[in-house]
């Protein structure tokens, strides 16, 4: 079976469902352009657990966790369905790797989940799932994690990291445009190593990376972006999803790690992946 690439993708706000800008326009194309998976696999820092769990919900709800925002957002629906047999191959590789996972058969998509990807796969036709982000996960930890799922992607699972390139709440709600500039030199820094295929240092980046503890005061939304490279099966080619940034100091790209996006122009749209 084809070996999928894994991805990472910054979420955004919860309004990013209703405001795709650049960064939806870009997934959007993405998604057609990708060989069609048989399942979605996302990580979030949405979902939190003290150890690892996998959803089995056969209809995974939308979650709306979040709160003061417009309306309209509370009416969206995801209706994807569940992936039980990739989740429950991803408990399998997860517990072969000495982590107690545990199934969750209530859990729904968090908007970590269910926003970005109602820009990637907008008709919700292919299965998702979710495996939580453990609380105790370090980078190297993270890293690891992916690499614990990383046979999925060979199975015909897209394996999704979602969180945000830059992630400073305050500064978010402050809403100062100057804040911009050290949002953009991070999320350079990191896109320099992502595109070098530099690893070691995406795992050192909230120590070394210039700003970072101001572009990421808590980790957890950075960690995803190192379980989509501990996944991927090669760290080059890369590519970035360009995405801008929106509110001042939100990084909007999104970077595909093992798969040349220039390479694939010629690809046959949602092409399926062979059994």
């Amino acid at each position: 079976m084809q070996m999928l690439p894994t991805l990472f993708v910054s979420h955004g706000a919860p309004t990013f469902a209703l405001d795709p800008g650049l960064a939806g326009a870009n997934l959007a194309t993405l998604g057609r352009r990708l060989p069609r998976p048989h399942a979605v696999l996302v990580v979030s820092p949405h979902w939190m657990t003290r150890q690892p769990q996998v959803t089995l919900s056969l209809r995974p709800a939308t979650i709306h966790d979040f709160g003061g925002f417009d309306a309209t957002l509370y009416t969206l629906q995801y209706p994807a369905e569940g992936a039980h047999l990739a989740a429950r191959r991803a408990l399998e590789l997860l517990q072969a790797a000495g982590l107690p996972a545990t199934p969750n058969a209530d859990r729904g998509l968090d908007h970590g989940a269910w926003v970005p990807l109602s820009h990637l796969y907008p008709k919700a036709d292919i299965p998702v799932f979710q495996v939580s982000l453990p609380e105790w996960l370090d980078a190297d930890g993270a890293y690891d994690y992916g690499r614990v799922l990383a046979p999925l992607a060979g199975e015909g699972v897209l394996i999704v990291g979602s969180g945000s390139l830059t992630h400073n709440l305050y500064e978010f709600r402050l809403g100062d445009p100057r804040a911009q500039a050290y949002a953009a030199e991070f999320a350079h820094w990191v896109r320099d190593a992502v595109l070098a295929g530099d690893h070691p240092r995406l795992r050192q980046a909230l120590e070394i990376a210039p700003h970072a503890r101001r572009a990421h005061p808590t980790a957890e939304h950075y960690l995803p972006l190192l379980v989509a490279a501990g996944a991927a099966a090669q760290a080059v080619p890369a590519s970035v999803i360009e995405g801008g940034i929106v509110h001042g100091v939100l990084s909007m790209d999104s970077f595909l790690f093992g798969t040349d996006l220039a390479a694939m122009k010629g690809a046959d749209a949602n092409q399926a992946l062979p059994d």
